[in-house]
């Protein structure tokens, strides 16, 4: 039985008559809250529907998900009954492979989105593991380090590396499962990317170009691998300039 879309679905700003949607999906150890400095800005125009994971935060008590495919799976069963107008879908890092799946799916039932926004991540034809299955919480707590995401207060302590290292190694596992593909989708795709991230490159980002028989549109910031912690704001207008272009008009 699939769970309750509550549990799933975090709304930080309610707009019924927004008339689209965007389901955010999170990085690799992030949670649904990553997304509420981009709720603010694009109410009233679009309705921010955030992820939660199993495994943090208010979810600290479910099992955490480490492989991909049920991972992609029981979001898609938690988005469908949440999502009641046009939609499209954010990812960042980890979250944009997610959203692809996620679209992939949607296509495959009929239901397409208006688009996929793919933040600061390569392409599923370009995906490699970062982080064997089996890294150490040591080789864990580096590697975000060095996307620069997280305040080191919360890497440096012992009681918050064990509120988020579960869900980190969970996520990181279900990525060094993932399998490489050239699939595309038919909705238009709109890549984003930091100048100086050291994991995703400009052209890595341009990449998303072969994952889609629509439009792309490739928007560059400057800033790494989190960007967009700084520039929510420039995030949302993208959002929403491409949202306009493509939301069925009434009458």
């Amino acid at each position: 039985m699939a769970d309750a879309p509550s549990r799933w679905i975090r709304r930080y700003r309610t707009a019924p008559d927004a008339p689209v949607q965007l389901v955010c999906l999170p990085h690799a150890g992030g949670a649904a809250s990553y997304y509420r400095p981009l709720a603010l800005p694009l109410f009233p125009e679009v309705e921010v529907l955030a992820v939660q994971y199993p495994g943090r935060q208010d979810r600290y008590n479910d099992p955490c998900i480490d492989d991909f495919e049920e991972l992609t799976e029981r979001t898609l069963d938690a988005i469908r009954p949440a999502i009641d107008r046009p939609v499209a879908l954010f990812g960042h890092s980890m979250g944009s492979l997610l959203a692809f799946e996620v679209a992939r799916r949607l296509e495959a039932e009929g239901t397409e989105p208006l688009a996929l926004f793919a933040s600061a991540k390569r392409p599923p034809s370009r995906h490699h593991i970062e982080l064997p299955r089996q890294a150490t919480d040591e080789e864990l707590i580096s590697e975000i380090a060095a996307l620069d995401g997280t305040e080191e207060r919360l890497l440096v302590s012992e009681d918050m590396r064990l509120l988020f290292l579960p869900a980190l190694r969970a996520d990181y596992t279900a990525l060094a499962v993932y399998r490489p593909t050239d699939a595309r989708l038919a909705c238009p795709v709109v890549a984003l990317v930091g100048d100086d991230d050291e994991r995703v490159s400009v052209d890595d980002a341009a990449a998303w170009e072969h994952h889609t028989t629509g439009p792309f549109d490739l928007n560059v910031f400057s800033g790494g691998h989190f960007y967009l912690n700084d520039q929510w704001e420039d995030v949302a207008a993208v959002i929403k300039r491409r949202a306009a272009d493509l939301v069925p008009q009434k009458g």
